[in-house]
């Protein structure tokens, strides 16, 4: 067993085995790019202020006293509250950056200079050292600006393209900005180690979530860019795709998810109205687009006569791509059946902490669940005992 494994109680068989990780991120995206780090083998101690992540305390939900946020992305880390106005403080938060081989910080622009912590000074005196800053708006222009998801939901765009196509713009059901900041967080660590392995070299990496969700926006950011074509609200329906929305059955919605001819026909035929994979108006994606009304009349006609769940099973069993609106207690219930074992228990037998899985599956290599999402303050002593040793 490795010093490390001794120390934290991890077995090191991720493939990230070995890093260390300064984590002086707070909130969502940066630590969810740290913990995904962390579910791969690397060692993330997790700095915190001495009041802690603002999101332990961001009820309801809670689990035993603990904000249900902080627990979603905090797994497998090692907490250590420190001052930075502290001399003493900060003089240990230098000796675990020594140690370390990335930072990660979402602090504002500018900030940490004051206590040596920017990316110049440390570089200077780590040339090896991966630094990755997340974020609101940039370190430039929107330095300024304040990075919280749900305006960077409003500013770029996301809500205008979300909601019902006669009603208000409406925001995501979850914090999607900060979760697809945090994945191309992830990578663009992932990128720098690869580089640094071949020139020996470290890197500055920026992330910002109005740069990640103008690249997650995909296809409606690309309408405009590309062909000067501004998205609008379409409510559930597609615009490039038909059917692909939510249609009503005998007694709750299905959603049908056609993407090609071939799909199309195939629907026809369990629908029981073969002959209208051949009709002319709707033969083509091009032509159903065209002529969604009456396509729409037809598919809710046939749709009616059955339950949701029964079309599904139907449906499924062709290839069609389609599903029931459900909960998120039904998304979670559908991944267990399916095998796909969305509940990982994370931390020692007795004391573990129900957590959503990590999403990435190897073959070789193993994800480690061996630490629950620590308590403020929890490792001190251990990561005290790691620098001394």
């Amino acid at each position: 067993m490795t010093e490390l494994e001794s120390l934290f109680g991890r077995r090191a068989t991720g493939p990230l085995a070995g890093l260390v990780v300064a984590d002086l991120s707070r909130v969502l995206a940066g630590p969810y790019a740290t913990m995904l780090l962390a579910d791969m083998g690397a060692l993330v101690i997790k700095v915190e202020s001495p009041a802690g992540d603002d999101t332990r305390g961001w009820v309801p939900p809670v689990r035993d006293g603990v904000g249900t946020y902080y627990l979603t992305a905090n797994r497998n880390k090692h907490s250590i509250a420190l001052d930075f106005a502290e001399r003493d403080d900060l003089d240990l938060l230098h000796r675990i950056i020594d140690r370390a081989d990335v930072l990660v910080e979402n602090f504002r622009p500018g900030s940490l200079a004051k206590f040596g912590l920017d990316a110049h000074t440390l570089q200077a005196r780590h040339p090896d050292l991966i630094y990755a800053s997340v974020t609101g708006f940039g370190s430039k222009g929107g330095a300024d600006l304040p990075g919280y998801d749900l305006l960077a939901q409003a500013v770029s765009g996301l809500m205008s393209v979300t909601g019902d196509a006669t009603g208000e713009p409406t925001k995501v059901g979850a914090a999607l900005v900060d979760v697809v900041t945090g994945l191309h967080t992830a990578v663009g660590i992932l990128g720098a180690l690869q580089a640094r392995s071949v020139t020996g070299a470290g890197d500055r990496i920026e992330t910002n979530l109005l740069s990640s969700i103008l690249s997650g926006l995909v296809n409606q950011t690309s309408a405009y860019v590309a062909a000067d074509v501004v998205p609008q609200r379409m409510g559930n329906e597609h615009p490039s795709l038909y059917p692909y929305e939510p249609f009503p059955t005998a007694d709750r919605q299905l959603v049908l998810a056609i993407g090609n001819d071939r799909q199309f026909a195939r629907l026809c035929e369990v629908l029981g109205v073969p002959e209208a994979a051949d009709d002319e108006r709707y033969r083509t994606m091009a032509a159903r687009n065209s002529n969604r009304a009456s396509l729409r009349t037809l598919l809710v006609q046939r749709l009616r006569t059955r339950g949701a769940d029964a079309w599904f099973d139907d449906l499924r069993r062709v290839g069609v791509p389609c599903g029931p609106i459900q909960g998120v207690d039904g998304g979670v219930q559908l991944a267990t059946e399916l095998g796909l074992e969305p509940i990982a228990m994370a931390g020692p037998e007795g004391a573990a902490v129900p957590t959503v899985r990590h999403p990435i599956s190897y073959e070789r290599a193993t994800i480690d669940y061996s630490q629950a999402p620590p308590a403020l303050d929890a490792d001190r002593a251990r990561v005290l005992q790691w620098l001394n040793g």
